[in-house]
């Protein structure tokens, strides 16, 4: 039994949520249910614009292979996240938000001056989520951040799409998914957002390498990597880039393939509120669940449960106490 069931890498972010109207996201030019990294200053320009607006979820640590990380150790799964923050408040935040959910890092060393990245979240009525990040010190991530030893004492790598847009974030996850290889530690990738897919796919590609072990995405993403418009056909592209692979699809569930045989996942029905996490969430719980032994369609179930309860809450996490009843609920321990 190796110490680490997942060592997670990706961009450290503190999230803030505000739920907006579909006319406001065209009046402020964000491309919605998309991604979009902005720099600092248009950042502030969005938050001056939404005075007044009620914020959901301020102040809450956040990047997507963070917010896996902290799903999988709260439902039970020891991890590990390679990230970076900057010595100020936000940072401080981050570091405290990941041990609390009793994530080991590799900031122990010291962070550095700078800012902590933002990520400014707009919710819309039909819950789906519109993201303007700001990177801040998490876009110069780079194999320093790396613990080899903590890497080769896991079961799984866990990497974040988004670290394609940062030369040095990209040359990282290379790193760790060939260090990865060499130890004999299972590889595994996210596709983060369509716009990874259209936009950076050589450096994605890069990533990648010959083949993963696992990949994480969504219909939008699947279809966009198989530059196709037919889901079938999409599955057979990800084929060679994946040894298995989960494509979620929203209310309608999720499809695995654990290389022999595809599941379809039925979805949970539940009012959702906000979007933001639920991708996250689901590769988190499919993680813990692969980690206790459990095959590919069990972890999908238990992930599509544990996505849909995130959906009906505003953020991108559920309650502490939740975790533990959730995996009770799903697995009777």
């Amino acid at each position: 039994m190796k110490k680490y069931a997942i060592y997670g890498m990706g961009a450290a972010l503190v999230d803030t949520e505000i739920q907006v109207q579909d006319d406001e996201l065209v009046g402020m030019g964000v491309d919605k249910g998309l991604m979009t990294l902005v720099d600092e200053a248009r950042q502030a320009e969005l938050l001056q614009q939404l005075q007044g607006h009620l914020v959901k979820a301020s102040h809450a640590s956040g990047g997507s292979a963070g917010n896996s990380m902290i799903a999988a150790a709260q439902f039970g799964a020891p991890t590990f996240m390679s990230c970076k923050v900057a010595d100020d408040d936000d940072g401080t935040i981050y570091v405290r938000d990941l041990e609390a959910a009793g994530v080991d890092h590799s900031m122990a060393r010291g962070r550095p001056a700078g800012t902590t990245g933002k990520c400014l979240v707009l919710i819309s009525p039909d819950a789906e989520r519109s993201m303007n990040t700001f990177l801040g010190v998490s876009e110069t991530l780079s194999v320093e951040q790396l613990d080899p030893a903590a890497l080769a004492a896991s079961e799984y790598l866990y990497i974040e799409g988004y670290l394609v847009t940062s030369d040095t974030g990209r040359a990282a996850a290379i790193r760790a998914r060939e260090l990865a290889e060499a130890a004999g530690v299972k590889t595994s990738l996210s596709f983060s957002d369509p716009g990874m897919v259209e936009y950076f796919r050589e450096g994605l590609q890069a990533i990648i390498g010959r083949q993963l072990d696992l990949v994480f995405c969504n219909r939008d993403e699947a279809l966009c990597w198989g530059r196709t418009d037919r889901l079938d056909v999409a599955i057979e592209r990800l084929k060679p880039v994946a040894r298995s692979f989960v494509i979620t699809c929203g209310a309608e569930g999720a499809i695995t393939w654990d290389g022999e045989r595809r599941e379809d996942i039925p979805p949970h029905r539940v009012q959702a509120v906000d979007s933001n996490g639920a991708g996250d969430m689901f590769a988190g719980a499919f993680l813990y669940a692969l980690g206790r032994g459990e095959d590919h369609a069990t972890a999908g179930r238990f992930a599509s449960l544990a996505a849909g309860r995130v959906v009906a809450n505003f953020g991108p996490r559920l309650p502490a106490a939740d975790y533990p009843a959730l995996r009770a609920e799903f697995f009777g321990d």
